[in-house]
């Protein structure tokens, strides 16, 4: 592992548990993956062969890295809602650090403060736990949901930032992208 600190595998906040992806967790991910409103801000939909590919990714980097991204479970369904979590930055850009705070949510567990709770916990481990300084978020221009999560979890924007993200082809009009930032001592919620 080539990190000192490691991410806890399994994180509980009020409503959920943050956790290691499990098998039965790939069939509601496939078609979360492949529904189009989930999907809207992105350059293609996902395949169950390419969500196969994303988990398989994210235990490698655990293991590899000891933090990563984490399957979200409600604690009064134990249903399986999407992910949340840390991620490198894979690609060139001119902003630092090259780790990210992310999130993607089924529709129908959507405007329930969700995504919110769950960004928040995983920011608290990056501070906390891991030590970071500050992480950035992103998203497509237009995806003004995840824009406001950011700004709920006290991200501001940094629009000299915002960049055209080189894995979405040229003229798609999910390329241009807008980027948060957020340092450790400016968690609104500490």
């Amino acid at each position: 592992m080539s990190t000192e600190r490691t991410a806890p595998r399994r994180v509980v906040t009020d409503r959920l548990v943050l956790r290691g992806f499990e098998p039965a967790d790939l069939d509601p991910f496939a078609a979360m993956n492949d529904d189009p409103v989930v999907m809207e801000h992105f350059a293609r939909h996902g395949t169950r062969e390419d969500t196969e590919r994303l988990v398989a990714r994210v235990a490698a980097h655990w293991d590899a890295e000891g933090w990563g991204l984490w399957a979200l479970e409600r604690r009064d369904t134990g249903e399986f809602i999407g992910f949340t979590g840390l991620w490198p930055v894979a690609f060139e850009a001119a902003f630092e650090p090259r780790r990210e705070v992310g999130w993607r949510l089924a529709v129908g567990h959507w405007g329930q403060g969700f995504a919110t709770e769950a960004a928040r916990a995983a920011l608290d481990v990056a501070f906390d736990v891991l030590g970071w300084a500050d992480v950035v978020s992103f998203t497509a221009v237009g995806n003004e949901r995840s824009q406001a999560v950011m700004r709920r979890i006290g991200m501001w924007r940094d629009p000299v930032g915002d960049f055209d993200h080189p894995d979405v082809p040229e003229g798609h009009p999910v390329r241009p992208h807008v980027l948060y930032r957020l340092a450790a001592d400016q968690r609104p919620w500490r």
